[in-house]
């Protein structure tokens, strides 16, 4: 194996044991920005001795000691220059010859210090969208630009947002301790999210990109995790089967030059079916529950798509469930996607009228002009569909998306030359 590719390989690692280390070095320095500097220190001595001496047994053990003995090597260091009040509680009982096994996370109700470490970050004292994106950041890693197009909002913006949340609980005076089974309750609607826009920022990120096969299956694992603390609560079973079958189309999403596929085109025969029997059997078990929440309704609409036939789905059972997740959730996302099941059942026209209104809230947002991009094509529209695709193109987040919009513009060319043809006859 080369070098490259085994730095390649290393840098994976990183990224998939990266929520554990971070769970780790939090439970000894109780601060986010300290946590992530023993992170990113302990990076950098991987990078430089594993390819030398090959990675170590357990790498989030490794991870979490080196991390945590450099950091207070740079504790110690900066303590000569300018005072730390924090640095007596950092440096106190810390051996660092002692086993990290012996070290475990204390909480009869936490099992894994994840889960632990994302209801920490979800202290109530915060709006919901700062403790989403700041579990975001720091557990899992993303950037303040991948955080900021989960929500539709600019880097700037996301990052002033994620400054603020880490200061507030800097200032809280809050303890970063396990809540008690009440508190959990209150932080689970957070938790769900975090994991929800993990698996989401994953699936979205094309077929080479190294971190897309670590955020998915964490985001999978952390949705068990928590049905295993939550076994009778419907929303977490509608989170739980959202996303497995979304990953059960994974091997069909993209062709062999990584061009998006779209549902209607994936290879069918490459569909995990274990994991859509697996969704499908929890979300039916949520819905007996008769509390509907908006994961349990996604959940159903992904249901649909992948147990309709080719060429067969139920577009007006879609389009009601859109609708019943419009009244929970009003969105103009929601809208656009409602959008395009009317007009599977109405036309174009129909969804070209719907989707009009949203031209303003959705400006930024690559996908309103692929749909409106699309709907204009089958009215034969081809140079206002070219201009909708083109602005999609400029919008989008990844090379796949960007390359499936190209395709659908060559369709306009196409189009638009056989209009040119025509007349001429």
């Amino acid at each position: 194996m080369s070098a490259s590719s085994d730095v390649t390989l290393i840098g994976e690692l990183l990224v998939c044991v990266r929520p554990k280390v971070m769970a780790g070095l939090m439970r000894y320095f109780r601060d986010f920005d300290l946590a992530e500097e023993a992170f990113q220190n302990s990076c950098l001595r991987a990078l430089q001795s594993w390819p030398l001496k090959g990675r170590p047994r357990d790498a989030a053990a490794w991870l979490i000691l080196v991390g945590r003995n450099a950091t207070i090597e740079d504790v110690r260091r900066r303590q000569r220059t300018e005072p730390l009040p924090s640095a007596d509680r950092l440096l106190t009982e810390i051996d660092d010859g002692e086993s990290l096994a012996a070290e475990r996370l204390d909480g009869s109700h936490y099992r894994d210090d994840i889960l632990r470490l994302l209801f920490m970050c979800c202290q109530p004292g915060l709006p919901l969208t700062q403790q989403i994106a700041l579990a975001l950041r720091v557990v899992c890693g993303m950037s303040p630009l991948q955080i900021a197009n989960a929500f539709l909002v600019n880097e700037r913006a996301m990052q002033q947002r994620i400054t603020r949340a880490k200061t507030a609980v800097a200032n809280s005076g809050l303890p970063f301790e396990p809540p008690s089974l009440a508190e959990r309750e209150e932080r689970l609607t957070s938790v769900l999210g975090i994991i929800y826009l993990t698996f989401n920022q994953g699936y979205t990120a094309g077929p080479n990109h190294a971190g897309h096969s670590p955020l998915c299956t964490e985001a999978i694992r952390l949705a068990r995790l928590l049905l295993g603390l939550f076994p009778s609560e419907p929303e977490v079973m509608g989170l739980a089967a959202l996303l497995l079958i979304h990953q059960s189309r994974w091997a069909s999403r993209f062709d062999e030059s990584g061009c998006l596929v779209s549902m209607d085109q994936q290879d069918r025969e490459l569909w995990d079916q274990e994991l859509i029997a697996e969704g499908v059997a929890l979300i039916d078990k949520a819905m007996r529950h008769r509390s509907t929440g908006p994961y349990q309704i996604q959940a159903a609409l992904a249901a649909v798509h992948v147990q309709a036939t080719a060429g067969k789905t139920d577009w007006v059972q879609i389009e009601r469930l859109y609708g019943a997740l419009e009244r929970l959730q009003p969105s103009p996302v929601i809208a656009l996607n409602r959008a395009v099941a009317v007009s599977e059942i109405s036309g174009p026209q129909v969804a070209l009228d719907l989707i009009d209104p949203l031209a303003h809230a959705l400006s930024g947002y690559f996908n309103y002009f692929g749909v409106r991009g699309s709907l204009l094509l089958k009215l034969g529209r081809a140079e206002e569909a070219c201009t909708a695709f083109d602005r999609a193109i400029a919008l989008s987040r990844t090379a796949a998306e960007a390359v499936y919009i190209r395709s659908q513009i060559d369709a306009c060319i196409r189009l638009a030359a056989g209009e040119a043809g025509h007349q001429l006859s």
